[in-house]
């Protein structure tokens, strides 16, 4: 890849947690970071903290679910850059109280519309509007952020040591958002396979947020290294696959 001072790379959901962390690892490398997130006053205060350690970091305004939006942050970074090389699909969201009314028997039709708005359909649409531009980096970079739950083969997995802690927990709206999210990647992996663009998934492991809870084992500092690494890969790296940590996740 080029040198990393000269990358520019955008994370949505960038004004707290798993996104406000790599932002902060992106920008220790060099990378330029477009920070996006909902509201101007979160994500412009998420920028100046990490501004104040020094890092390059610009925020923008962006509802992943809002075309307009979309379409007005592609022009403006086109505009100032020209190009992206980095694109990490971060943002996501979990419905329901202790996710009782996400289960597979309960779950409401609106629930799932949320969901899917959120964790496919708005990655899916911010990534094609700003797939020319990813086009025109010398080597691009799509990360998309999954979840071991979105595995079907973890899922299936109740009677499977090593599967059956994640098997038995099971928000229904949630895990086949990433389920479907994973098969995005797997698509436009293929589709891109000649190009010198990757495109991976990033399971970033059961961390401390506000959508992992304070029971959650990994810090946010962790969770946010399997991103930066599928975001910073070499030529010779994987496309198209699971990733957790460097290791590679069952489908």
């Amino acid at each position: 890849m080029a040198a990393r001072t000269d990358l520019v790379a955008l994370v949505t959901g960038a004004n707290r947690g798993l996104g406000l962390e790599t932002s902060r690892q992106l920008a220790a490398e060099g990378v330029t970071v477009i920070m996006a997130g909902r509201e101007w006053a979160a994500i412009e205060a998420a920028a100046e903290g990490l501004r104040s350690e020094g890092h390059a970091v610009l925020p923008a305004v962006l509802e992943v679910t809002d075309g307009a939006q979309i379409e007005a942050l592609r022009k403006k970074i086109e505009a100032d850059f020209g190009r992206l090389d980095i694109l990490i699909n971060n943002a996501g969201i979990i419905t329901g109280e202790h996710f009782g009314e996400n289960s597979v028997r309960h779950i409401a039709g609106d629930a799932l519309r949320q969901t899917f708005e959120v964790n496919l359909f708005a990655p899916i649409a911010l990534t094609q509007a700003l797939l020319p531009l990813i086009e025109k980096a010398p080597a691009g970079r799509i990360v998309n952020l999954s979840s071991i739950l979105g595995s079907l083969t973890v899922n299936r997995g109740w009677d499977q040591p090593g599967f059956s802690d994640y098997a038995d927990f099971k928000p229904t709206a949630y895990d086949a958002s990433k389920a479907a999210l994973n098969m995005f990647t797997v698509h436009l992996a293929a589709a891109l396979r000649d190009t010198n663009i990757k495109v991976n998934a990033a399971h970033p492991g059961w961390v401390k947020t506000d959508l992992g809870g304070d029971a959650a084992p990994m810090e946010v500092v962790d969770g946010a290294k399997t991103s930066v690494a599928l975001a910073l890969l070499d030529a010779d790296g994987p496309t198209g696959e699971f990733i957790h940590l460097g290791e590679e996740l069952p489908w």
